[in-house]
C-alpha cells in the first residue's frame, strides 16, 4: 500500500480523475518549508517552458493564467484551510505535517497537487507528491497530453529542489 492511500481526503479528487501520478523524494525539511520551496521554484528554463505553454494556450483558445513560482512563497505562507491560497492554487484540504491538497480549475481542466509527508527515521521525511488531472473540455485532453512529458521533468525538478 502506498502511503498516500492512507489519506482518505484524496479520494474526492481521484474520483473521476483522468490522470494521476505520484512522485516521492526524501528530505530533512519540515512540510511547510518543502511546500514553500516547491511552489517558489522557477529557474529560467521553466520560465521559457511557461512562455511556450502560453503560445499553446492561445492556439487552443484558452485563457493564460498564472503559473507556479511566479512569486516567492515563504513557509508561513503555506496554509492548510480550505479556500486559502497557496501560490496560484486554492487549498482544498490539509492537515499540517500530514498532507496538503490544492487545486486550480480552468476552462479546459482541473488540476490538483497533493503533498503528503511520511515521517521515516532520524528526522527524514518522505514527501509524496501526487498530480491529479480532470478534463473539463476536449481541449483539456489535448493540452495535457502535449505538456505531459514536460510536466514530468518540471515535477521532478521542483521536488529535487524542494528536498535540498
Amino acid at each position: 500500500m502506498n502511503y498516500i492511500n492512507t489519506i482518505p481526503e484524496i479520494n474526492i479528487f481521484l474520483d473521476g480523475a483522468d490522470y494521476s501520478e505520484i512522485k516521492k523524494v526524501d528530505s530533512v525539511k519540515p512540510m511547510r518549508e518543502f511546500i514553500a520551496s516547491l511552489l517558489s521554484y522557477m529557474p529560467g528554463w521553466m520560465v521559457a517552458l511557461y512562455k511556450v505553454r502560453g503560445v499553446l494556450i492561445q492556439l487552443l483558445g484558452l485563457k493564460q493564467g498564472s503559473y507556479p513560482g511566479a512569486e516567492k512563497v515563504n513557509p508561513e505562507d503555506v496554509l492548510f484551510s480550505p479556500g486559502d491560497m497557496g501560490s496560484f492554487f486554492k487549498v482544498k484540504s490539509g492537515e499540517e505535517d500530514r498532507y496538503w491538497i490544492a487545486g486550480a480549475t480552468e476552462k479546459h481542466l482541473s488540476g490538483y497537487l497533493v503533498v503528503a509527508v511520511e515521517p521515516l527515521h532520524e528526522g527524514i521525511n518522505r514527501f509524496h507528491m501526487m498530480t491529479i488531472v480532470q478534463y473539463r473540455h476536449w481541449t483539456g485532453r489535448i493540452y495535457f497530453n502535449l505538456i505531459r512529458p514536460f510536466h514530468h521533468v518540471v515535477a521532478w525538478a521542483m521536488m529535487r529542489h524542494a528536498a535540498k
